[in-house]
């Protein structure tokens, strides 16, 4: 089977996030089973912020069994990149299915008029947001026309498509919302176990003497960074976390200055040390060397960082926003909070610090629910089954 993967960003863009993880993942265990797998994207790269395109990138590369299709990007707004030359570079390969992963994107828009050019399946993922994120509500005038105008076709993509892969129940019931009659399957996000290891020593590398509890996402405001950083200062006192660290590791998206600035309010800099535009093996090794993981997110639809974390036995605090309990079972591998409520993550943060075995009993169960449902092989086993059946399907039309 040819099959086109369609998304915003790929390598080397890691910090885009969870989008380029599942599109390269998918290939690479797709393409390992024998399959002809293209990812067709934009050349953002990340090397000088987080909307610079890259000229000089490969316009394919391969990977592995799986080619990476690039196409330069001419204009782009917010998180809406423009590469129409895309159209035509799909169009030529001839795939015998499309997924595109990311609907608020460009990418997703091409990928539906080649599918309908063409006549092949339309397999859509979503992992931005359909009508949750919180930036269609706070943005200005202009943008909220255009996240009009952008849910028009969203809703002609989802009417058009073959089928939904979405990561859980609660994306599930966001997709019924916009059409009844959408065939979806469930089919969870999965993280490359394999890929989990790192020979680096974080402490030694980044001279940290102490424990630490560990952030790791995007610096934007929906992440919940200004809620943790009021957490941690209302506990900095406390005799129970006076040796431990918190370590922030991300990308700027717009908080960066607001983020260091309050950090800077609160006198926290011997507390708190933030590592900006992070190695990729940098933060496989602070996973693994943490004490546990927070996540104080106001918005989340399938977040892929807890499943790293559960990957080294690590649970998770996070919130009972969005799509996160499907993710971070409270009580079982984690423990959830009420966004944007510093007292109570304050609590949650000097609870699990201090009970050593409540830390072990809640990794364990997390590590268990990587290794048996949200690993990438079994995403690109129930991903391959579906394309087979929808492409089986639409050839008997």
């Amino acid at each position: 089977m040819k099959i086109a993967l369609v998304c915003p960003a790929s390598l080397p863009a890691i910090q885009f996030g969870g989008i380029v993880f599942l599109a390269v993942d998918l290939a690479r265990e797709i393409s390992h089973m024998g399959h002809d797998v293209t990812i067709y994207t934009t050349d953002l790269d990340f090397s000088n912020g987080s909307n610079k395109f890259n000229k000089t990138l490969p316009r394919i590369e391969k990977f592995e069994k799986f080619k990476i299709n690039r196409t330069h990007v001419w204009f782009s707004l917010k998180l809406f990149f423009i590469n129409s030359s895309m159209f035509k570079q799909i169009e030529k390969d001839k795939p015998d299915i499309i997924h595109t992963i990311g609907l608020r994107s460009y990418q997703s828009i091409i990928a539906w008029r080649v599918s309908k050019k063409l006549k092949i399946p339309l397999i859509i993922s979503d992992q931005g947001g359909l009508t949750t994120h919180p930036f269609l509500t706070e943005s200005g005038i202009i943008l909220k026309i255009l996240y009009k105008i952008q849910n028009y076709l969203i809703k002609k993509i989802i009417n058009d498509s073959t089928a939904i892969s979405a990561a859980n129940e609660y994306e599930k019931n966001i997709f019924l919302g916009i059409d009844k009659k959408s065939k979806i399957e469930i089919i969870r996000n999965g993280v490359n176990l394999k890929t989990l290891v790192s020979n680096k020593k974080f402490r030694e590398t980044y001279n940290i003497k102490s424990k630490f509890i560990l952030f790791v996402g995007r610096f934007s405001k929906s992440k919940g960074i200004e809620t943790l950083i009021h957490s941690f200062n209302n506990i900095k006192n406390e005799r129970e976390i006076s040796d431990v660290k918190l370590v922030i590791m991300g990308v700027d998206f717009g908080f960066e200055k607001s983020m260091e600035e309050l950090i800077k309010k609160f006198s926290l800099e011997e507390k708190i040390l933030v590592i900006k535009n992070p190695p990729r093996e940098a933060v496989i090794s602070a996973y693994g060397e943490s004490e546990f993981l927070i996540l104080p997110s106001q918005w989340e639809l399938s977040p892929l960082v807890p499943l790293e974390s559960f990957a080294f036995k690590k649970p998770v605090i996070s919130t009972r926003s969005h799509g996160i309990p499907f993710t971070v079972q409270d009580g079982k591998n984690g423990i959830l909070v009420q966004p944007e409520n510093s007292d109570e993550l304050s609590n949650a943060i000097i609870k699990l610090v201090v009970d050593d075995d409540l830390r072990e009993k809640l990794g364990l169960s997390g590590y268990k629910f990587v290794h048996e449902e949200c690993n990438c092989v079994s995403m690109a086993k129930n991903s391959l089954k579906l394309y087979q059946q929808e492409l089986k399907n639409y050839d008997n039309k």
